[in-house]
């Protein structure tokens, strides 16, 4: 594989593992990666690690936003199986 010219490193090879990023740091990375594809002139070899990295990096961005329509839709379940009282927790701080 290709290494980076700058520091002499894999890019795809010595990034974090995909399951340990936050949604932003994917999402970020995945926008660098879209755009080295983009750009091209990147060796075959280079661009399908590129290109599997970012398939990756996608899927860990929709598990994010997966859990998240997961959670708001908990949330609102619960918020309407159970009506807020004049008296709530929130008025008190």
């Amino acid at each position: 594989m290709s290494t980076d010219a700058v520091t002499g490193t894999d890019p795809v090879e010595d990034a974090p593992a995909v399951a340990t990023l936050s949604y932003e740091q994917a999402r970020d990375e995945l926008v660098r990666v879209v755009g080295r594809l983009e750009t091209g002139g990147e060796p075959l070899e280079t661009s399908l690690a590129l290109w599997e990295r970012g398939e990756a990096l996608a899927a860990r961005c929709q598990e994010w936003l997966d859990g998240a329509r997961e959670r708001l839709a908990a949330a609102q379940n619960g918020s309407a199986a159970s009506p807020e009282s004049p008296d709530s927790p929130e008025d008190d701080e």
